[in-house]
């Protein structure tokens, strides 16, 4: 910034009244005001100004002695003392009535804002994990908030040779299949959103609601897990449900799941679908950092963690991902087909560091992280969904050398991953990377067919970097094209969420149940069919999934697909592309709008907690 300054070298006389002297004022600067700091958050981290005035003096200013005269006779005269005295009076008292409204101000308590820009993010939360309640497979609480929905798949495991107690989890979208992969990767997500927001939940009602809705999930990946036996070497259950050949099944039927009496498929894998058991490692051990207060169940988790941890990854030969063997992920690979399995074991082995501070897992994620970089497809760079976890390892990774850097042998990786980070999030933020449609919505992947689901981690990310910075005192961060700021990262957060909750073209709030207007033909068989006490049958459920007809029952919360890349989205029940939901979409939007809501106002970071994730994690000597 440059400074500016100006002197008047001679003498400058100047009358003044009331003194028969004339005294010689020398004016020696004027310094403009003109210029001004920008703000913290701005694209520079700081900004030196010198100022170089001259001449310099050795004396102190306040030592130089006024040429100004102490006092001046205006030649006030009062002429009418009643007045006077009232005008005093009135005086008094406004000085009276502004002090005491500051007093009022300062002492009352602050109702602080739980939403941004218009939008009442509490609402929206509650609303979100709602979805969840009425994904809830087995024994459905009488408690649920969801009131269109019943006991169900009681029997699921016990189909054909299988014999194993399954019964629980989530039905993955609109569909009556429960897939284990993102449900181990929904747990992981909405795990980590509560680590970091805590406060957050706590203080707006929603953490026992968000933890009892872990704990479900939870509950299903230890039941997902069979370790070796005399009779077996392991197993991992990845799906029940399905398509069954020349019979109804969760595909061709359009059926309640309390209504369902077809068999249920159930597919099992051993202990090479990396991916499926780097993903559970990581939900299992996400979870035990939220119930560390809850020891039993802490170490029951921790203890299938470990084990599920160490016989995948003890035998790298055997490994690879779960959709590419037919018995195993056949089923789920029309919907959940796996790319890569690396980045789920580094994820896994990272979770499971900040789990137990066992630096065998950290040795183990760091050493692997440039393979996962390696097979990662470019299509899938720069994404954090079910499918691939890099950049949100890299963010975890970066989280790590912030605020617990263990020094040496890590030092590498560490770097590498906050760089990486960087990059990810210029890319998000500046022009020339990704294409937005015409209304503001990231377009990560277009290909994939779901972008609110990309765009909402994409969200949830740029928060947390946001955050994390601001808890460090620092303004941004810069990559090889440009740089960013924290209002920058703010700023993009938000928009995303915006255009989901109802900013767009259309008017309409992507999240069922949330504005003046949102999707009335969600693709669910739940909300499609009337609770009435009577059961449905498949050919009768047709009628419904085709019927032009609002869903009875509003799926509260439920993210849909969305819209295309041109923002032209249809309410269309049977057209799933537009109108479907899911968990692992859901996960990302709640994990989105708490990063977002309002700190509780006690809050000194913005609402997260710095060391909370670093309970088990030996500070560096």
């Amino acid at each position: 910034m440059p400074t500016s300054s100006f002197s008047v070298g001679s003498p400058s006389h100047t009358s003044v009244s009331n003194s028969d002297h004339l005294h010689q004022v020398r004016f020696v600067h004027c310094v403009s005001e003109a210029g001004r700091l920008l703000p913290s958050d701005s694209r520079w981290n700081s900004i030196e100004l010198n100022f170089n005035f001259a001449p310099q003096s050795s004396l102190a200013y306040e030592s130089i002695p006024s040429r100004y005269a102490k006092s001046v006779d205006y030649d006030l005269v009062i002429t009418d003392m009643k007045h006077f005295r009232r005008f005093l009076c009135i005086t008094f008292l406004i000085i009276l009535l502004v002090f005491a409204l500051l007093l009022l101000a300062a002492f009352l308590p602050r109702h602080h804002r739980h939403h941004s820009d218009r939008k009442n993010l509490t609402l929206a939360v509650n609303q979100a994990l709602t979805f969840f309640d009425a994904q809830k497979s087995g024994y459905y609480p009488k408690t649920s908030p969801v009131k269109f929905r019943g006991n169900s798949g009681l029997e699921d495991g016990n189909w054909d040779d299988v014999h194993a107690n399954l019964s629980g989890g989530f039905y993955d979208s609109g569909n009556n299949i429960k897939f284990s992969f993102p449900t181990a990767y929904t747990v992981t997500l909405l795990s980590w959103s509560v680590i970091e927001y805590y406060e957050k939940y706590e203080d707006i009602g929603e953490l026992d609601h968000v933890k009892d809705i872990i704990r479900w999930g939870s509950d299903y990946l230890l039941q997902l897990f069979i370790p070796p036996n005399a009779t077996s070497s392991g197993v991992l259950y990845s799906q029940v449900g399905g398509a069954n050949s020349g019979t109804d099944d969760d595909i061709s039927c359009w059926q309640r799941p309390e209504d369902m009496t077809y068999p249920r498929a159930v597919s099992y894998c051993d202990l090479s679908a990396s991916d499926l058991a780097g993903e559970i490692v990581a939900g299992l051990s996400a979870a035990s950092i939220l119930f560390k207060n809850e020891t039993d169940y802490r170490i029951r988790l921790i203890a299938a963690a470990e084990s599920l941890f160490e016989l995948s990854t003890k035998n790298p030969k055997v490994q690879g991902a779960y959709t590419a063997a037919d018995e195993c992920g056949g089923q789920a690979r029309p919907f959940y087909n796996s790319t890569s399995f690396k980045d789920e074991l580094v994820w896994g082995g990272t979770w499971l560091f900040f789990a137990t501070g066992n630096t065998s897992y950290l040795d183990y994620a760091t050493t692997n992280f440039g393979s996962a970089i390696q097979e990662e497809r470019v299509a899938e760079k720069g994404l954090f969904y079910w499918n691939n976890k890099v950049l949100a390892n890299a963010v975890l990774l970066t989280r790590l050398l912030y605020f617990r850097d263990p020094g040496y042998p890590f030092e590498e990786t560490l770097a590498l991953s906050s760089n990486m980070t960087d990059l990810l999030i210029c890319s998000y933020l500046l022009d020339g990377y990704y294409k937005k449609t015409p209304g503001g919505l990231i377009l990560l992947n277009p290909d994939y067919g779901s972008s609110l689901e990309l765009a909402a981690t994409a969200s949830f990310l740029s928060k947390l970097k946001r955050d994390y910075l601001d808890v460090i005192g620092k303004a941004g961060g810069r990559c090889d094209n440009g740089a960013f700021s924290r209002q920058m990262l703010q700023s993009f957060s938000l928009s995303q969420i915006n255009y989901i909750l109802g900013d767009n073209p259309t008017k309409m709030s992507y999240m069922v149940g949330f504005g003046h207007q949102y999707p009335t033909q969600v693709h669910h068989r739940s909300a499609s069919i009337p609770w009435d006490g009577q059961p449905h049958s498949c050919d009768a459920g047709q009628s419904w999934l085709h019927s032009a007809s609002p869903n009875p029952n509003i799926l509260l919360g439920a993210l849909v697909s969305g819209p295309d890349q041109w923002d032209n989205f249809l309410d269309v029940r049977n057209k799933p592309w537009y109108t479907e939901p899911s968990i692992s979409r859901n996960a990302g939007l709640v994990a989105a709008l708490i990063a977002l809501h309002d700190p509780p106002h006690h809050s000194a970071y913005l609402g997260i907690d710095q060391m909370g994730m670093f309970d088990k994690i030996r500070a560096r000597d």
